[in-house]
């Protein structure tokens, strides 16, 4: 996994409700098991029609084109469990989501594949989403070492992170990762285990 430490990019503005993962990945998406590639099916049923010609969407849209991080309405991420939706984001190259409020599965497979979801107070929510309307002011610089969004103006506005996610997004580590590093503990349980039981090696 990619380690996260600071990102600089330009912000896009959804201002949904109750986005969910069907809507950011549809289902049609779901049969690969590849993670490349689904950046063309990221909210594809609001970015086509039924026929598949293009609508007017943001993401479709200068500078929005180019979005590393998208601001959000409340519950995004709700409705089925799907960790294609972050991979459709990493393909698109969004790796950061600010809304009010997450839904569970969404907001922690974010962290297992190296998105930051930043939940931020409403208001806080609706100044970003303000800037990000404005391509003047659509840049922003999120910093997860030092918990803080910069605005184009010099404001500086805080978030909370709870510290192992924090600790595996900055050093990139995933769950197999984590895993990884307990690999010398694991191969003295094996070597044990073998000794004691041997039949089960056989």
């Amino acid at each position: 996994m990619e380690p996260f430490t600071t990102l600089t990019g330009v912000a896009a503005p959804l201002a949904m409700v109750n986005v969910d993962t069907d809507m950011i990945i549809p289902k049609q998406f779901l049969k690969t098991i590849a993670r490349t590639g689904l950046g063309k099916g990221l909210f594809y049923e609001l970015r086509h029609d039924e026929n598949g010609r293009a609508l007017d969407f943001v993401l479709d849209a200068e500078p929005y084109r180019r979005a590393a991080i998208l601001i959000a309405g409340e519950n995004f991420g709700c409705g089925s469990s799907r960790e294609h939706a972050p991979w459709a984001f990493l393909d698109f190259g969004i790796r950061c989501v600010i809304a009010p409020s997450f839904a569970d599965i969404f907001f922690n497979n974010c962290f297992k594949n190296g998105i930051l979801p930043i939940a931020l107070p409403a208001a806080d929510v609706e100044a970003l989403m303000g800037d990000a309307r404005d391509h003047n002011r659509a840049t922003l610089r999120v910093d997860l070492e030092a918990q803080e969004i910069t605005r184009v103006d010099g404001e500086k506005i805080p978030f909370d992170v709870e510290p192992f996610r924090k600790d595996c997004l900055l050093n990139g580590l995933d769950d197999i990762a984590l895993t990884l590093e307990k690999g010398a503990a694991i191969d003295t349980f094996e070597d044990r285990q073998r000794a004691a039981q041997p039949w089960l090696y056989s």
